[in-house]
């Protein structure tokens, strides 16, 4: 890709507002996991006795709330990919679209 063709599609507003959407709602989701991991292992080291409560049998606080971060994270990445499938799939068309047509004339 020449250097003309590059500079035409940075200038794309829809590249544009791919990047910064990109970026914005996978910062936003990396900071919502890192609070829920972080926050999980704050709790077994400062708060040991809540994770040990039982609540069932041998089914405690703790493991239900690793299963619940574990579903989480799935949740977060499925939003996401949600998103890609929809919203980002259809920016990046845009743009490949308007680079072919710029690279023709």
């Amino acid at each position: 890709m020449d250097a003309s063709t590059m500079k035409r599609i940075q200038s794309d507003p829809n590249y544009q507002k791919l990047v910064t959407e990109r970026k914005s709602f996978g910062w936003t989701l990396a900071i919502i996991t890192l609070v829920l991991y972080y926050g999980y292992i704050a709790i077994v080291a400062f708060a040991p006795s809540i994770i040990a409560t039982k609540v069932s049998g041998d089914i405690t606080i703790g493991i239900i709330m690793g299963v619940a971060l574990i579903l989480l994270s799935i949740v977060l990445t499925g939003l996401y990919v949600l998103r890609a499938n929809s919203t980002y799939d259809d920016l990046t068309s845009a743009i490949v679209n308007a680079a072919r047509i710029g690279g023709k004339k």
